[in-house]
């Protein structure tokens, strides 16, 4: 996608051991991040035929959007995602869990299967069928449809409540507590999690905002979408280097409201994001449709104590006493779609050269996305999805962008 706030994926977490353990391979994890930042809501397009519509400028379908006041809706969505990459079922638990030291808190192993901030990054590859409902700022739910289960995201007002029907386990906070674990609230930006898009019309408005004049921006035809009639809006980029062949957007004729979102690589093949409804209703959803409770016997897990363990269990600090490990903001090279942010490790942190130590479905995850690279910048390890690259360099340094691994290799040549 165009390059956006998804610099901030190389920041170190510091929340506990397992997080500062997973400080040695940040990047490549990272990735999936971004990738899984790129994660939403989506559906095919109904085969009845291309509806006719007044003509519309692609200035106007922007204004159109930009209007759209959609804050009330309840459907179906499917989502498609394709980054190139290994599966990713069980990455949560390496986030959260097999990088902790066993024994310790959590005991190697997420506290609570229902706990968003490991079950939400399964949505960052495959496809899955969802149902959705908002109702305003405070009120949304999402709920993963699996074979046999269920998994839940509800916020309503100051509480937020997940559930695992697999399992019987919920997790809950308030709302400042689920936008720090990535759970919705009240100062979120999507459904799905702090500043994390989860439909349609965040991932436009996200595209949008960085559409400039290294973009080109065309309306192409109509569609049916969920029933509904739609126009087609076409960004592209106009630069060499990016991933990106196109970002495709069906807007809702009536309301402006996104419908649809799909983005293309330009390496070919299928997209590697298919966001969008596959029914939709406009209509208020019924009160009861946020309500939750936890099932009879289900284990509960607060949201404060989730990591109480992992806080307890302090590990040495890096070089440099208290402030160190800390990153300092990313320097941008170049613009628009083939925009680099740089960053440089923070002072003992492991480089692309320190892997011993690692679990070892990490190792085989990170020589599954890694290639070997050299320039003038000295050598390094390009992690590589169809969408979004790092360059993790052997003296600590870091690129990332919506790039191919050439552009990565030039900016890091570039910056010496």
């Amino acid at each position: 996608m165009a390059p956006n706030d998804s610099a901030h994926i190389a920041e170190e977490d510091d929340l506990g051991t397992g997080r500062r353990r997973a400080a040695r391979y940040a990047v490549p994890v990272a990735v999936i991040g971004v990738a899984a930042v790129t994660i939403g809501l989506v559906p095919a397009l109904a085969a009845a035929g291309d509806p006719s519509l007044p003509k519309i400028s692609a200035q106007e379908l922007i204004e159109k959007i930009a209007a759209s006041d959609t804050e009330r809706l309840s459907g179906s969505v499917r989502i498609s995602t394709d980054l190139g990459l290994p599966s990713l079922a069980g990455l949560g638990d390496l986030a959260g869990g097999s990088l902790a030291p066993k024994g310790g808190a959590g005991g190697g192993s997420p506290d609570s299967t229902a706990d968003p901030s490991s079950k939400l990054m399964e949505l960052g590859s495959g496809t899955h069928t969802l149902r959705v409902a908002a109702d305003g700022p405070d009120k949304q739910r999402v709920s993963i449809q699996e074979d046999a289960a269920e998994y839940s995201l509800i916020h309503n007002g100051d509480d937020v409540w997940a559930y695992d029907s697999a399992s019987n386990e919920a997790f809950h906070a308030t709302s400042s507590e689920g936008t720090e674990k990535g759970a919705p609230g009240k100062k979120d930006k999507g459904l799905s999690g702090k500043d994390v898009p989860a439909t349609p019309k965040e991932f436009a408005e996200q595209a949008l905002a960085a559409a400039g004049d290294t973009t080109s921006v065309t309306v192409d035809g109509t569609a049916r979408v969920a029933g509904r009639e739609a126009y087609r809006l076409v960004l592209k980029p106009k630069q060499a280097g990016s991933t990106v062949e196109s970002v495709k957007i069906a807007v809702d004729a009536e309301t402006g409201t996104p419908l649809k979102f799909t983005l293309a690589p330009s390496s070919g093949g299928k997209a590697v994001l298919d966001v969008g409804f596959t029914k939709v209703d406009f209509g208020k959803p019924a009160a009861s449709t946020f309500d939750f409770t936890p099932p009879k016997g289900a284990k509960v897990t607060q949201g404060d104590e989730a990591h109480e363990g992992d806080r307890a269990v302090r590990p040495e600090l890096p070089k440099g006493g208290e402030g160190a490990g800390k990153t300092a903001p990313p320097t941008v090279i170049g613009k628009g779609w083939s925009a680099v942010y740089a960053f440089t490790s923070p002072e003992g942190a492991p480089t692309a050269k320190d892997t011993a130590g690692l679990p070892k479905e990490a190792q085989g995850f990170l020589d599954a996305l890694g290639d070997k690279v050299t320039g003038k910048f000295g050598s390094g390890t390009v992690y590589k999805t169809r969408l979004v690259n790092a360059l993790m360099t052997d003296d600590g340094k870091i690129y990332v962008g919506a790039v191919t691994p050439a552009t990565l290799v030039k900016a890091a040549d570039g910056a010496q």
